[in-house]
Formats: structure tokens, sequence, C-alpha cells
């Protein structure tokens, strides 16, 4: 099953967390909502990505421990040190949802771009499968954001696949660098025009029109961002639907 037409679910949420450390997670209502989203309901196909972290075991084994109590049909892609899969456009076109996790957005779309990744996935957007993700794993399809890639103060990032044409903000609510340097990033010109969310919220795009913003709770929201002739940002709160997973 695919999505009825090439969709993006760039997202400030992702898994939901358990009382038992870092790695007891179990999938949060926006993995439900890609699957729905893919026409695939229970028993979507999920590819999850984590070259934003470089691929670490725990990670990769968590994230199927995750899905182990679900219906969903869980998979990686592997880049560090070598492709886990020999064919790995077959891989990706076959799976309903392709999920990228956080970290590094500059290591990530680097990454990438060298594993010839950035046209496959974009062949995956185009055929109907529905690509999601969560921090990083949400500025990389955008022309570019404000990132921790390079230092603990927060820097812009302006080497998005740039298929999504605005600027993104993620953490939002969550960082207290994260508004300040949005704005004063798309004031000079750094960065353009765009959308921003608070954790726990993220934007859905059909085609390259954002079409809904939704949260895994009350209370987040999705803004956006646009520079006035004068040189100053407006900040637009946007209606928010809560999924009701």
């Amino acid at each position: 099953m695919t999505a009825d037409q090439p969709t993006i679910l760039a997202t400030s949420a992702g898994f939901a967390r358990g009382r038992h450390g870092l790695f007891d997670m179990r999938p949060g209502p926006v993995h439900r909502f890609a699957a729905e989203l893919a026409n695939a309901g229970d028993t979507a196909k999920f590819c999850f990505l984590h070259q934003a972290v470089g691929d670490p075991e725990n990670w990769i084994g968590a994230t199927y421990a995750a899905f182990a109590r679900t219906g969903y049909r869980a998979s990686h892609l592997q880049l560090f040190p070598m492709p886990n899969h020999e064919d790995i456009r077959a891989h990706l076109l076959a799976q309903d949802v392709i999920w990228v996790n956080g970290g590094s957005v500059a290591n990530l779309v680097a990454v990438w771009r060298v594993h010839g990744l950035a046209e496959i996935l974009h062949e995956a957007w185009q055929s109907g499968v529905v690509l999601g993700g969560v921090s990083a794993g949400s500025i990389c399809w955008h022309q570019g954001g404000s990132t921790d890639s390079f230092g603990l103060e927060l820097r812009a990032f302006t080497g998005g696949l740039g298929w999504l044409p605005y600027s993104n903000g993620v953490h939002y609510d969550a960082e207290e660098q994260r508004r300040p340097l949005m704005h004063k990033l798309i004031a000079d010109g750094t960065l353009g025009d765009g959308y921003a969310t608070d954790d726990g919220a993220g934007l859905l795009y059909r085609g390259t029109r954002l079409a809904e913003v939704v949260a895994d709770k009350e209370g987040p929201r999705g803004y956006e961002l646009k520079r006035a002739a004068d040189g100053s940002v407006t900040e637009t709160p946007l209606p928010t639907r809560v999924l009701s997973y």
C-alpha cells in the first residue's frame, strides 16, 4: 500500500517513552499516523534510518524492541560501516513508511549523498512511500534550519535536500536558543520563510504543500514563520490537531 500522493511527516515527535530508561520505547501516535497515511494499517512496513547518530547497535536494537509487540513489520537501513542491504533501492521502495531518527542533520545528509540515498529517497517519496522523521529527520527534507550538528551553540544549516522549499525549526519550545535563532536566520536571509514545531508536534506535507499540523498530545503547536518587507519575522501559530491514537 502507498500514500495517495507524495507525503512527508516532519516532526518534533517520535517514540513514546517507558519508565525503564532511555531505550524503553514504543511506537508513538506519529508512527501510527504515518502508517495510516500510507494506507497500510496495523501491518505497515517501517524502515528506520539512524545515520544521524552513526547507526549505533543499541538504537537499532531498541527500535526493533519497540515494534516487537505490534503488528508493524520493522526493518532498518544501516550505512555504517557499510550498507546492510545488497539493493538499497529495492528495500526502500518496498516500504510503507521510511522513518528517520534524530541526531546530526549535517552528517545525515552528507552520508546520504555519498551513498546516493537522496535520489532513492526522492523516488520513494514520489512513489507513495511515506517519508517521516523527528528532529534531524524533519529538517533534512527542507532547505535547512537550526542545528547543534556543529556544537552546543546552535547554528544555521542550509544544506537540506530542499524538496520542501521552506526552512524548518524543530524543538521550538524545548530549547531556548531555537526560537530566537530561527527568527534571526530568517530575518537576515540565511534561511527562507518556513515552519516550526514544538516538541510533540508534526507537519504533514502533501506534495510540497503544508496540509495539516498534528500533535501527539494537547499543547504542542506548529508555527508559520514569514519575513516581512521591513526584515522583521512574523510568527503565526497554526491550527493543530491532536492525534487520537
